[in-house]
């Protein structure tokens, strides 16, 4: 599951793994962890986690493919960051991206609300997001899509999701 931040990525990736009764390993929920666990505060820099974070989130990937479990895996996957981590598990996995995209409309709306709403957010700096956004200087055209040969579906996920989530799910689990 990939995307900029507001496109619905773990929503939709919940929302999938429940689908198909599988694990979702969510990037951000580790990082949240391992703030929670270090007890620290945003004053002694989470972005010192960014690459912990990247690690454990790899490594528990990593564990679950190669025990043969089908799991949903949601990051900001971006070409640069991510490829070089995930093409060493296509040899044991059938790898999908699933692409999110919504309008920037409601990634705008999604990034303020979170921020607003969501205590756990703090661990991810979401101010130079809101910054952005506050100075109209937020765009998605910014971000770059993982890029894999792989199957790969877009979903619109402005309003519910385009296509829907049984598509969606039928999409996560390939052809035996």
């Amino acid at each position: 599951m990939s995307g900029p931040p507001g496109s619905g990525k773990t929503t939709l990736a919940h929302a999938i793994s429940q689908q198909l009764g599988v694990p979702a390993v969510i990037r951000d929920e580790i990082k949240q962890g391992m703030v929670l666990a270090a007890g620290q505060t945003p004053e002694q820099g989470w972005d010192e986690l960014n690459m912990p974070t990247l690690t454990a989130f790899f490594n528990v990937l990593g564990v679950l493919v190669r025990a043969g479990v089908t799991v949903v895996a949601e990051a900001a996957f971006q070409r640069r960051l991510w490829v070089p981590n995930l093409e060493p598990l296509a040899p044991v996995t059938d790898i999908r991206i699933i692409h999110c995209t919504a309008s920037a409309s409601v990634i705008r709306d999604r990034i303020i609300r979170r921020a607003e709403t969501n205590p756990h957010r703090r661990a991810h700096n979401d101010g130079d997001l809101l910054a952005e956004i506050a100075d109209d200087r937020h765009s998605v055209e910014h971000f770059e899509s993982v890029d894999l040969d792989v199957p790969s579906l877009t979903v619109d996920t402005t309003d519910g999701y385009c296509p829907g989530l049984k598509a969606i799910a039928r999409f996560a689990i390939p052809p035996r």
